[in-house]
Formats: structure tokens, C-alpha cells, sequence
């Protein structure tokens, strides 16, 4: 495996683990997954991390650097954070963790196949649709290596059936992911010209597919479209803002979190964000944690 340096901190785990994306699997201690038409399978080390690949090495090369945003000025963003206390403990418990920079359709198909999923469930998903309808690769790692099934394309997807779809198990969310792979396959929705609209104007034309609210949403901007401003608030994330900045006051409404949100966790908001929901999602009694709370605007 040729290795690969990361500007630290950088942990291979945190960034696969953390509910950003659900195409990796562990094998054997390794990390086998896709990134576009190209299979991998990577091994986190102390500087960086190890890898194969099935595709040639210069662009694999690229394309893991480009994912795993490992040469991102880690350290800058994060002092870019509010100076709060549990954001702070969040980021040392987890300070190893990036933002990926996935595929714009890969991206929105995942966060359409986890509306009301536990993260096992959406991999499951995900799983029965790239063995259906992927291709399936192998990384130069010799005859041990798994063979891995890439997600497929928008245009393979939206000739399926709805009832093909929900033979995968995804249920009431086949029509969403039909609509939408037809709407990227047709040119309704260009995926890649939201980067150059404002926030608020991508947000709003992903959420005009059906299924997809504002917290799909804002998972699309945050982890493949580069806005870092995007908050997407699901249920870890509601918890965390009620009890550590507003008390545990359970009648501040969503839309008052959302934009206090805005306003405290400022231009790398979405940064902070997956600081927040891993680390409560992997510490669950962090409501009874005895910490200063946040005085909130």
C-alpha cells in the first residue's frame, strides 16, 4: 500500500464513522469502499494512511486526497469556531475529524436513504442498491481483497422502477430517490451549478424535490457542495442545542435553534456541526455532563 500524508489532526475512523457517508465497510481492519467508478481500501496509520486502489495510482491519489480533505488548513478552521465549552470538549474528543467532499448525487441519494434510518440501516440500503445496480471492482490489493460495488449513477437509477427500488429496502423512500435520480438524469436539477448559487438559493432548489427538507438538504451542501455555513439539525443535533445552549428548554422551536445556530457557530457552522452530532452520537449521557452553559443571544 503506498501511503498517503494528512495535514494533522486526521483520523481514517472518525472521518468513515461519523454519519457522512455509507458506502464504507471495515474488512479486516481496513476500510473498503468507492469513491466514484474507482474502488479503495484504506488503512489509517499515525501520519495519514495507507491504500490500494483499482484505478491508476496518480488519479486515485487525487481523488483520496480531495475526499478525505487531507490537505485542508484543519487548525484555521477550527479557531474560526466560538470559544464555547462543550464545542471545545467536542473537537478534543474527536479532533481527527473532517468533512468529506463527496459526490454531489451520491451524497443526496445517501441523505435521501436515511429519513428516519439509524446509520446501519441506510449502509444496508445502500448496500442492496450498489450490489443490484453497481459495478463491481477490485482494489490492487491481491486476491484477498474484497470486491467492492460502486453506487450507481443517476441515469442507471432513474430507468428502475419504483418497485425494483423498494425491493431494496428502502420503502416509502423509493419514490424520493426515483424522483430525484430522474430530475439529475433529465437536467432538472444540475447538481453542480448549486456551488455557485448562494446557500439559501441551493437549499431551496433541493428542497423542492420531494423528500428532501431542509436537513437533507443542508447534508448536501455541507458535505459535498462546500458550503460550510450549512447546519443540517436532526434529532442529536436538537438535543445538543437544547440542553447545552438554551437550558433544556423544550419549547424553543426548531426554527429559533436553527437560527441561533446561524449566528453562533458562524461561516464554518457545518464544521462545528459534525463535531457536535458525533460527538453526542457516540456519548449519549452528554445531557448529564456538569458543564457551564452557553448564554445564547
Amino acid at each position: 500500500m503506498p501511503l498517503l500524508a494528512s495535514t494533522p489532526p486526521f483520523s481514517l475512523d472518525l472521518c468513515l464513522e461519523s454519519g457522512q457517508a455509507f458506502g464504507w465497510r471495515k474488512v479486516d481492519g481496513a476500510w473498503a469502499g468507492a469513491i466514484g467508478q474507482t474502488a479503495f481500501l484504506l488503512r489509517g496509520v499515525p501520519n495519514g494512511l495507507e491504500w490500494d486502489a483499482s484505478g491508476p495510482a496518480g488519479q486515485a491519489s487525487m481523488q483520496l486526497q480531495h475526499y478525505l480533505a487531507l490537505g485542508e488548513d484543519h487548525p484555521t478552521i477550527v479557531r474560526q469556531f466560538p470559544r464555547d465549552p462543550f464545542l471545545m470538549k467536542a473537537v478534543r474528543c474527536c479532533g481527527g475529524l473532517r468533512v468529506l467532499r463527496q459526490d454531489p448525487w451520491e451524497c443526496l441519494a445517501g441523505f435521501i436513504l436515511s429519513s428516519t434510518k439509524q446509520i446501519a440501516h441506510i449502509q444496508q440500503i445502500w448496500r442492496n442498491v450498489a450490489l443490484r445496480w453497481g459495478t463491481p471492482m477490485k482494489p490492487c490489493g491481491g486476491d484477498s481483497s474484497p470486491i467492492i460495488h460502486s453506487f450507481p449513477g443517476p441515469s442507471t437509477l432513474a430507468r428502475r422502477t419504483e418497485a425494483e427500488l423498494r425491493g431494496c429496502a428502502m420503502g416509502f423512500r423509493a419514490p424520493y430517490l426515483l424522483e430525484a435520480a430522474r430530475a439529475v438524469d433529465g437536467g432538472t436539477l444540475n447538481l453542480e451549478t448549486l456551488r455557485s448559487l448562494s446557500t439559501g438559493e441551493a437549499r431551496g432548489r433541493l428542497m423542492a424535490l420531494h423528500g428532501v427538507g431542509r436537513k437533507i438538504a443542508d447534508c448536501v451542501l455541507l458535505f459535498s457542495l462546500g458550503k460550510s455555513e450549512a447546519f443540517p439539525v436532526d434529532t442529536w443535533i436538537l438535543k445538543v442545542l437544547r440542553h447545552v445552549y438554551f437550558r433544556g428548554k423544550r419549547k424553543v422551536t426548531a426554527k429559533r435553534l436553527v437560527q441561533f445556530a446561524a449566528v453562533h457557530f458562524g461561516p464554518f457552522g457545518g464544521h462545528a456541526q459534525q463535531y457536535l452530532f458525533h460527538y453526542a452520537r457516540m456519548n449519549p449521557g452528554f445531557a448529564r455532563e456538569k458543564m457551564r452553559r452557553i448564554k445564547n443571544p
